[in-house]
């Protein structure tokens, strides 16, 4: 059997969807987003409005979460704004019926716009696309009477989901989001504890930053919560160098992260184990959670770290009109000029198909495009047969009402799953709410196959194939910025015992620009060859970045809860081996070393970081 990752084995890595929870809230409010407006259209004889009602509900849907309503509301509000601005520019060109070349130059200028924007960041990434996507349908889809309507209404739809999820009570501690997140990552810790020493440690690592990740998102910088996330970061810190170290901890430890998180949630505190911490990295983390104890248990706790910084996925990645910003917009730009130029050419009949396909293949935070590409056509098949099977039952309008509710409410799902099967259920509930605009039969559905296709295509030869940027464009950058947050984290614990307050968010920043990378470079590994066999070479750097931070881990125990001084000869070759593999990833140059994954449990009484820069030396050749 093919090692994952090699690129024989692509196909299997690409195809395999992830089996996200079933966010029931999340769930019901998706599906009577959608059922109400419809059914108030059916009722009062509009039902056109009631189908722009609803597909402003769903734009909701797909940028909804269970947070906070301080983030929740420009979430969703970002997002929808974008897509009745879209819809307003499309119903425009339809309602004025301007001309082949003047659509095409308004829907690429839009194109390049919804690129850049989408460029900046997760935010503008769903605006950018819903834009686009808008402006397509506002062309092609039948206006409702007035002609302008149709934005409004999609307002008043994601306006609708909105409030479903306001509540309508005080909260209590279970109910609460941040709350829920926090106890998720304790959790998480606990996995990661009992994992020490095993083969499921680094995947146990990796799901505890994962929701460390998500928990920082939702708490922002507000001070609620702040000292038992804080000291939640500590212990992680710990588990991190142990994990690296492969030196297990007693199984009373392991359950006491998942007691603290569900002390959070309301059970009463659980008593700290009475176990006999021996070594440096056990004695600090014993003493972080002790102090997460106290947090958790509403006691004060002293831990003198500095103020968060903004989370980070509010952060633009790349300013709007930025040279990264405009070159991802020229990318979008130009597969939408391909597009229009393509079905003016050919007798579609619904053209509009082809440039909001090209639209969300292009989203730029969902993966590989290749991947998507491939995915968008085999599940617009799916969920055209699907459909078809629907209408050959029955073509009843208040069934069909119905089918496009449950559609959407397994978006949450199905978003989160895989974008071959999102596309699946996203498919016919867009060609439901075709049908029950008038527009069309279900003759007609069969032609959507191959404009999915000819976008597809069109996306893979001009904005894949031709476009200059490869991977590395990709993968490097991320690489780079995780070796240099290591070295900002390293340079902290090497000059200062005890820790600086801000060093906390050194660390932090050095652990998500290491699970971005790993996460970009798992993309890649979806892609057939060569993009999958360039990501392959990249993915020893990745590993041994990651067990870089726990050395380094490992090491500021060592530093601060044992007797050794810090080296700064030491320090200084792990500093030029970072330095050195920065100018590798700069130059496109994957190191050809074969470093081996340490086996053997440290010995305590060595330098953490000695081993890790041994590791570095082999890697680099």
């Amino acid at each position: 059997m093919p090692a994952p990752g090699s690129p024989r084995a692509w196909w299997a890595h690409a195809a395999r969807p992830v089996r996200p929870p079933l966010l029931w809230a999340l769930i019901t409010r998706a599906a009577l987003g959608m059922a109400t407006p419809l059914l108030l259209g059916l009722l009062a004889g509009r039902l056109d409005l009631g189908v722009f009602a609803g597909l402003g509900a769903m734009h909701a849907t797909l940028n909804d979460r269970i947070e906070p309503t301080a983030l929740r509301a420009p979430r969703i509000a970002g997002a929808v704004l974008a897509s009745a601005t879209g819809m307003l520019l499309g119903a425009t060109l339809q309602h004025h019926h301007t001309g082949v070349l003047l659509t095409a130059c308004a829907m690429t200028a839009c194109a390049f716009l919804s690129g850049a924007v989408s460029a900046t960041g997760p935010r503008g990434s769903a605006a950018g696309m819903l834009l686009l996507v808008s402006a397509a349908l506002g062309i092609g889809m039948p206006s409702p009477h007035p002609w302008w309507a149709g934005p409004p209404m999609m307002l008043l739809g994601a306006l609708y989901v909105f409030l479903l999820g306001l509540p309508l009570r005080p909260r209590s501690l279970r109910a609460d989001p941040r709350r829920r997140a926090l106890a998720a990552a304790y959790e998480a810790l606990g996995l990661t504890l009992a994992a020490l020493g095993t083969p499921q440690g680094a995947e146990a690592r990796r799901l505890l930053t994962a929701r460390l990740n998500s928990a920082q998102d939702l708490l922002g910088r507000g001070p609620a919560l702040r000292t038992e996330y804080e000291a939640l970061l500590a212990a992680a810190e710990a588990s991190t160098g142990l994990l690296w170290a492969r030196r297990p901890v007693p199984a009373e430890v392991a359950v006491l992260p998942a007691a603290l998180g569900r002390t959070l949630l309301g059970d009463p505190p659980p008593p700290h184990p009475g176990w006999p911490p021996d070594t440096p990295a056990l004695r600090a983390l014993d003493a972080a959670l002790r102090d997460a104890g106290e947090a958790v248990a509403g006691r004060p706790v002293s831990l003198g770290t500095a103020p968060a910084p903004p989370p980070d996925p509010w952060r633009l990645r790349v300013r709007l009109l930025s040279p990264g910003s405009a070159r991802y917009g020229l990318r979008v730009a130009l597969c939408i000029a391909v597009a229009e130029a393509v079905t003016a050419g050919l007798p579609l009949s619904r053209s509009y198909w082809v440039p909001m396909t090209v639209a969300f293949v292009l989203k730029p935070d969902l993966g590989s495009v290749f991947l998507r590409a491939v995915s968008r056509s085999v599940g617009t098949l799916i969920g055209i047969a699907l459909t078809a099977g629907l209408l050959l039952l029955t073509t009843d309008r208040w069934v069909l009402a119905l089918a496009a509710s449950v559609c959407v409410a397994l978006l949450p799902y199905s978003a989160a799953a895989h974008y071959g099967l999102n596309t699946a259920v996203m498919t016919p509930m867009a060609l439901i709410l075709v049908q029950l605009g008038g527009e069309s039969g279900a003759a007609e559905f069969w032609p959507r196959v191959l404009d999915t296709t000819l976008a597809s295509v069109i996306v893979l030869v001009f904005g894949y194939l031709l476009w200059p940027e490869r991977p590395r464009h990709r993968i490097e950058p991320l690489l780079v910025a995780a070796a240099t947050a290591l070295a900002a984290y390293l340079t902290s614990v090497v000059r200062s015992s005890p820790a600086p307050p801000a060093e906390v968010w050194l660390r932090r920043t050095a652990y998500r620009s290491l699970a971005e990378a790993r996460q970009e470079v798992r993309n890649g590994l979806a892609e057939p060859p060569p993009t999958g066999r360039l990501a392959e070479q990249w993915l020893p750097a990745t590993a041994a970045l990651e067990r870089l931070s726990g050395a380094v881990a490992a090491y500021a125990a060592q530093i601060r809860y044992g007797d050794r001084l810090a080296d700064p000869a030491e320090a200084a070759r792990v500093l030029d081996s970072l330095e050195r593999l920065t100018a590798a990833a700069r130059a496109h140059r994957p190191p050809t070393g074969l470093a081996a994954r340490p086996e053997s449990p440290h010995d305590p009484a060595l330098s953490a970081l000695g081993r890790a820069a041994n590791e570095l030396d082999v890697l680099l050749g």
